[in-house]
């Protein structure tokens, strides 16, 4: 189903998740299932589901490490409509919005839908090629799709090669493959699967 998802109409939503407060749930762990089962509920349809990984919290010591795990999907749903819905799940789980790159109850990213380049290539590459120190005090004020750091981040770029590796991002050319050989080696190394 998933080679025909990706080379049908209907392109592959990519959805990354991460967790490393328990909030309402028993573990971080728990939060993701939880979060899938409600994904799953708001007419989204998982086609593919990736084995959680244990991450470092960043920056270094800011907290807990996280649990992540990647989504492929379908839905009927308009990129921001989409993205509307993962706030509520959020939201509902006890994510509140106080800053960035902080220890969370739940992170829901949506990192691509198909081919799709929103608002537009220029305003894409301006928030993709952002410098560190920027990105760390500068926040889009519209939805950018692709995921501007979608290739930078080894804890999303894992558990995507576990289950989407030959999807193509639409501004670079590169597969979730070619983007994960290009990554650090020892940051990779950090990335452990969640055992049991």
């Amino acid at each position: 189903m998933l080679d025909s998802l990706i080379k049908s109409k209907c392109n592959p939503i990519l959805i990354a998740l991460g967790s490393n407060l328990a909030g309402h749930s028993d573990s971080p762990v728990a939060q993701l299932d939880r979060a899938i089962q409600e994904i799953s509920k708001n007419s989204i349809t998982i086609v593919e589901r990736s084995p959680y990984y244990r991450t470092p919290c960043f920056p270094a010591g800011a907290g807990p490490d996280f649990v992540n795990a990647a989504i492929v999907c379908e839905c009927v749903f308009a990129p921001r409509a989409l993205l509307d819905v993962l706030h509520a799940i959020e939201q509902a789980a006890g994510r509140e919005r106080t800053g960035r790159w902080q220890a969370r109850v739940l992170d829901l990213d949506l990192l691509a839908m198909g081919q799709m380049i929103l608002p537009d290539v220029g305003t894409y590459r301006h928030w993709a090629g952002l410098p560190p120190a920027r990105q760390m005090r500068e926040t889009p004020p519209e939805l950018i799709l692709p995921h501007p750091r979608l290739q930078d981040r080894a804890f999303v770029l894992q558990p995507l090669l576990d289950i989407i590796p030959d999807w193509v991002h639409p501004d670079t050319g590169l597969s979730v493959r070619d983007m994960h050989a290009a990554l650090d080696r020892q940051e990779l190394a950090q990335i452990v699967p969640v055992s049991g």
